[in-house]
């Protein structure tokens, strides 16, 4: 007889020992399988206050504060031309519950997560992979490297290649956002005093962007991300793209005079997607499973730790009362769809310059940065509070494409600086 357990979870990351955890601490017999063998490299390090209270519910918050993380206070974007920057602070959300969050280096971060798991109850197995799952009336029967088990029920969080995605065809693009990304660490990258030196710097360019977070006392993660199109073009490697992109960019490279590169540069692209469905009879899509918009805004992990912590609480409800399946398992969809629509127009957004020049104007004109905050910093249960100040936003930066009524225009190109 396979071994069995009330949930079986696919993926380790923070939607996995997120979901793992909070059934765990409900009493639940559950199962992670994790088909790496943590610590190992991830990108997606910058973390919104919106998952600080599901730290909380966790009980692993404590473990965050004693690791070495960089505490964020918020953000700050700046013109690739030099001549406009604005800093948005968490502690200005509307009605602010959280007012700071995390930059973490993810092989620390993750194995303590899924190491909190293990304490608080799951049986955790990593280098185990989750190769097949059958489903039945009663259940799941989950075929992985190390044999096979049954389950109730199956969370899918192994990520944008996730099984049950490949078996039904779940994945949806997003045409208008084929992006590229390159990526690496540095050591000794130059940082502002105080709370500026905690902010993840976004400097805003024509047709791409870069990022520069402060990841721990010593690292800083810094990234490129562009169009895939564009990328093929330059005709040069990952690592010659991303030094010639940081050489033209002295917002950038003023930072990394100093700088030590201490990982090689990588590379993804066709990041962006959403599954067709997040749920099915016997089964439940989290993390980046479910979807992956962009890393703007830091929504990656966000959206991971909101859908875990749902599909815990979700499940949780439905093993006490299996009638309630059909209902639960629609809300969730809709719950985790409706956050993923909102970042989706915001990212969408971002991308056009209208969206630079509206955000860059002071912010005594438009009075809707505090609704702009509350989706960088993330704060779910305020998301249907602020719409309507998003969509003011929206129709700001539809005017400025239309008629360059609201701003300035800005060329948002770099002038050439040698690192």
């Amino acid at each position: 007889m396979a071994e069995f357990f009330d949930v079986v979870i696919a993926g380790g990351g923070p939607a996995g020992s997120t979901a793992g955890t909070l059934l765990a601490k409900r009493g639940w017999n559950v199962a992670i399988f994790e088909k790496e063998k943590f610590p190992r490299f991830k990108i997606g390090e910058s973390l919104l206050p919106g998952s600080v209270r599901t730290f909380e519910r966790m009980g692993v918050k404590e473990k965050i504060d004693k690791a070495d993380v960089i505490v964020k206070h918020g953000g700050k974007i700046v013109s690739a031309c030099g001549t406009r920057s604005n800093r948005f602070l968490f502690c200005d959300v509307f009605r602010c519950k959280y007012p700071t969050a995390y930059h973490v280096e993810r092989a620390m971060f993750d194995q303590l997560l899924l190491d909190h798991s293990a304490e608080s109850g799951c049986r955790v197995s990593q280098g185990v992979t989750v190769t097949d799952a059958t489903f039945d009336a009663d259940g799941v029967t989950v075929q992985t490297s190390n044999g096979s088990f049954r389950a109730r029920y199956l969370i899918d969080a192994s990520g944008r290649n996730s099984l049950i995605g490949a078996r039904f065809k779940l994945r949806r693009t997003y045409p208008h956002l084929r992006k590229f990304a390159l990526y690496a660490h540095f050591e000794d990258v130059d940082r502002e005093p105080g709370i500026d030196g905690t902010l993840i710097k976004m400097v805003r360019g024509k047709d791409r962007w870069i990022w520069m977070i402060p990841i721990t006392a010593k690292k800083t993660s810094v990234g490129i991300v562009l169009d895939a199109e564009t990328f093929k073009r330059m005709r040069l490697s990952p690592e010659e793209a991303f030094n010639e992109i940081l050489q033209q960019n002295p917002m950038a490279s003023n930072q990394m005079r100093q700088a030590r590169r201490v990982t090689e540069v990588h590379a993804m692209g066709e990041f962006s997607f959403r599954s067709k469905r997040l749920t099915g009879d016997r089964w439940v899509l989290a993390g980046d499973a479910a979807g992956f918009i962009d890393p703007v805004w830091s929504s990656g992990v966000f959206i991971a730790v909101l859908s875990g912590e749902k599909a815990a609480d979700m499940l949780d409800r439905v093993l006490r009362e299996p009638a309630r399946r059909l209902a639960e398992f629609n809300r969730y969809e809709q719950k985790i769809g409706r956050v993923m629509d909102l970042y989706l127009r915001f990212v969408t957004s971002w991308y056009t310059q209208e969206f630079a020049e509206v955000f860059f104007y002071p912010k005594e004109f438009f009075k809707v940065v505090p609704a702009v905050n509350s989706v960088l910093a993330g704060s779910e249960k305020q998301l249907p509070e602020v719409r309507w100040r998003l969509w003011i936003f929206h129709v700001l930066v539809f005017l400025q494409k239309q008629f360059a009524m609201i701003a300035p225009r800005m060329s948002l190109q770099p002038k050439s600086a040698p690192l």
